[in-house]
């Protein structure tokens, strides 16, 4: 009898230690996906978000709020820090609020006899491209003493934790004290005619790419140098490359544009000096401009701005962050790493649910039309204007965050029921096509305006 029972034993245990593999597997996939999309709020949300197959593969985190009363309405992973991209230009943004009042500082100067000594503070609309003033121009061309420009200490060219090899494209100029035409140079390419070159001055540092440079961009120039090489082309085209910025460079562009000496002197403002802080542009014309399109140069700049008011003899980025992280960014729920403004470092880190508690404090201290303008707008402009609307026109305003592998969205949505969320929705390290990415979160943030 006993040797009847041993093969069905032993084939018992087999069958069921073959199927507790599988079993396992199966289960540890449903704890994983459970813990993925274990949001606090509607089930129905959850649901969406645990049956997408575009989500499922990467780190997502999603807050909700009440713009006006702060109340969480739904949180996923929302305690979780992430790559930003950015969205870390609503932080320069809240800093610029507080810091700069209702116009840009243009420069800063003294008078001492027959010369005029002045020096930068960070404003980048000087002759700039899409944000032109003529503020500073027209005051330094027309003043009647000497002119001197002043070399004042200001952070490195290039923020921590920036890709070294983004130096070429056009949205990562070097940030500087006292910049001129955005520290780009601009291009305008028809085939048959000459190429358009703006500033002038660079023109004779143009030439063509020598034989064997083989680049997807217009305009290649070298790492450390001022030459720009075109690459042969058959169509027409229109791009900015940055340049290299050094004093020796501003004083030969302001002098180049302003048509008269301007000599360098090296100085440190002294207690018994009055200097005089020249009025720039209003505040918002650069706010709007850096959050619809993402303007990073600007982002970096305005917190160079927000230093200067702190500090008018020194541009020092970390010095503004500090400030107002202690002064106003106290309550958020978790301390955001903070350390550039435009969101181009990889180094920032914040949570879900501190990015909607910034947008509640924003819609709190900025009257809702105004902030609403200043960012892009579902089908209408800025990096939303092909996404998140409908046949009644725009719901989402918001600010984009992109970088390789990172997707993100933050921002507010008017529901059918005319209530304004505070949205963040984060997607970090994600494989498949951003456009998949951005197509899924549309998908799913239009269900969330149609049932909250």
């Amino acid at each position: 009898m006993y040797r009847l029972l041993l093969p069905f034993s032993f084939l018992f245990f087999y069958l069921l230690s073959s199927s507790a593999p599988a079993q396992n597997k199966a289960a540890a996939d449903n704890v994983a996906e459970t813990a993925l999309h274990r949001g606090k709020g509607p089930r129905w949300l959850n649901s969406l978000l645990s049956s997408s197959s575009v989500l499922r593969q990467h780190q997502v985190g999603l807050s909700l709020r009440d713009a006006v009363s702060g109340e969480p309405l739904y949180e996923l992973n929302s305690e979780q820090y992430f790559t930003p991209a950015s969205t870390m230009k609503l932080f320069s943004l809240y800093a610029g609020l507080h810091l700069l009042g209702d116009s840009l500082p243009s420069l800063r100067y003294v008078v001492r006899h027959d010369s005029l000594l002045f020096w930068g503070t960070g404003d980048p609309t000087l002759l700039h491209g899409d944000v032109p003033s003529r503020r500073a121009f027209d005051f330094l061309q027309g003043r009647p003493e000497k002119l001197f420009y002043t070399p004042i200490p200001c952070v490195d060219a290039f923020g921590p934790g920036w890709s070294w090899d983004d130096y070429n494209y056009y949205f990562s100029p070097e940030r500087g004290p006292f910049p001129l035409y955005g520290h780009t140079v601009r291009f305008r390419a028809t085939p048959g005619q000459a190429l358009w070159i703006a500033p002038r001055i660079f023109a004779p540092l143009v030439e063509p790419a020598p034989a064997g440079m083989v680049s997807a961009d217009h305009v290649r120039r070298p790492l450390l140098e001022n030459r720009f090489y075109v690459l042969p082309f058959t169509r027409s085209w229109v791009d900015e490359t940055p340049f290299r910025t050094s004093t020796e460079v501003l004083t030969k562009l302001l002098q180049d544009t302003l048509r008269r000496e301007v000599r360098v002197l090296p100085w440190r403002p002294r207690v018994a000096d009055s200097a005089r802080t020249l009025s720039g542009l209003p505040v918002d014309s650069l706010y709007r401009r850096m959050l619809q399109v993402s303007d990073n140069f600007l982002a970096e700049q305005l917190l160079l701005m927000c230093a200067s008011r702190l500090s008018p003899d020194s541009l020092n980025t970390d010095r503004a962050i500090r400030a107002v992280r202690q002064q106003w960014l106290q309550d958020l729920p978790d301390a955001p790493r903070w350390v550039d403004g435009s969101g181009l470092s990889r180094l920032n880190l914040a949570t879900p649910r501190s990015l909607t508690a910034l947008l509640v404090k924003l819609h709190q201290e900025v009257p809702e039309p105004r902030l609403l303008s200043l960012l892009a707008a579902g089908g209408g402009h800025g990096t939303l204007r092909r996404v998140y609307h409908d046949a009644r026109g725009t719901w989402f305003w918001g600010k984009t965050g992109t970088l390789t592998n990172t997707h993100n969205l933050c921002g507010y949505l008017r529901t059918r029921t005319g209530r304004l969320l505070a949205v963040s929705f984060t997607n970090n390290n994600h494989v498949v096509e951003t456009s998949a990415v951005r197509k899924e979160m549309e998908r799913i943030l239009l269900q969330v305006r149609n049932r909250l």
